[in-house]
């Protein structure tokens, strides 16, 4: 791993809490925020320490972990497992199976609500989107998408909308989560892929793969505003909480790229691993965490410098990142 070099205290930081790990042992200090990145291949979830960027947990949740969310308290993991077509749910901070829900054939990309309580699960080979509830584990609804392959549905700030994503697909479908019915379909490039909204729900960002393009949409009318040159097979999408900046993967290019989104234009090009997948953002803003699922790594990145912080070993297949 390649990183910055730690400061005294972050040093001494990094002794205490593996003293604390050995302790402590099968649960999780109370340091925070902690990045969980699910290892398809290897069926494993790496934990890293966002301060230290060390990996200081492996958990075993199932056989193949892809899509995963937190919940807005960050007592909960939700990962989607295609052996069992189901939702498993971990308890935080210590990492044990809680619960299990059957969801349908091949659930990949899920998102926790705002207000924690639904779970969206994009479930591929039914070309549905399921809505749980997140206090039982029932499914609300299974609502029929347009897309072919869906492989995420993503909550809008403000719970209202999501916006569902397939592989097969040249359109955003929006669900009105309390009709629980698709209500409209924005067209896109081909194959749409990773999805984020703005904070204040006022746009959202989707990658286009095989159009190499993000593309803006103005949530209040479903209409595309802008769209915007990516690399090739742009791919996942992270918001920063300002709203200033969004950052695309690209998975043949093995850049991420960040647009300014004052002007909807790309103002900078980081290299990172192979096949860069999903991404997150630290609460603070300050870094950005990168699935890298060919090198069986997660880059870090300094959202403000633009620069590549490090390189995080971790399991098989990383598919996204996670933070709580």
């Amino acid at each position: 791993m390649t990183t910055r070099q730690n400061s005294p205290k972050n040093t001494l930081r990094h002794t205490l809490l593996c003293v604390a790990f050995a302790g402590l042992a099968p649960g999780l200090a109370g340091a925070a925020p902690f990045a969980y990145v699910p290892n398809e291949k290897s069926g494993t979830v790496s934990v890293i320490d966002t301060e230290t960027d060390q990996v200081v947990r492996t958990l075993s949740p199932s056989e193949r972990p892809r899509g995963i969310a937190v919940s807005p308290d960050g007592t909960r993991l939700y990962l989607t497992n295609s052996p069992t077509e189901s939702v498993v749910v971990l308890a935080l901070p210590e990492g044990n199976k809680v619960a299990e829900w059957k969801v349908g054939e091949s659930p990949e990309g899920s998102h926790a609500s705002h207000d924690g309580r639904y779970l969206s699960v994009a479930v591929e080979e039914e070309d549905k989107v399921a809505l749980i509830d997140t206090s039982n584990g029932a499914v609300l609804a299974k609502i029929p998408v347009k897309g072919e392959n869906p492989e995420h549905a993503v909550f809008s700030p403000d719970g209202r909308w999501l916006y569902a994503s397939a592989e097969d697909a040249k359109q955003v479908d929006v669900i009105d989560v309390a009709s629980r019915k698709q209500v409209a379909q924005i067209p896109v490039g081909k194959r749409p892929r990773g999805i984020g909204f703005t904070p204040d729900g006022s746009r959202a960002y989707v990658a286009c793969e095989l159009a190499n393009t993000v593309y803006a949409i103005d949530t209040a009318t479903h209409k595309v505003i802008a769209k915007i040159p990516a690399g090739n097979f742009s791919n996942g999408i992270a918001i920063r909480p300002d709203g200033k900046r969004v950052f695309v993967s690209n998975g043949r290019d093995g850049t991420v790229m960040a647009i300014d989104t004052a002007s909807n234009t790309m103002i900078a090009t980081m290299p990172v691993g192979k096949r860069p997948w999903n991404m997150a953002i630290t609460p603070d803003g300050k870094k950005l965490y990168v699935a890298n699922g060919r090198s069986n790594s997660v880059s870090v990145i300094d959202t403000e410098a633009l620069t590549v912080l490090g390189e995080i070993a971790v399991g098989e297949l990383p598919w996204g990142v996670e933070i709580k």
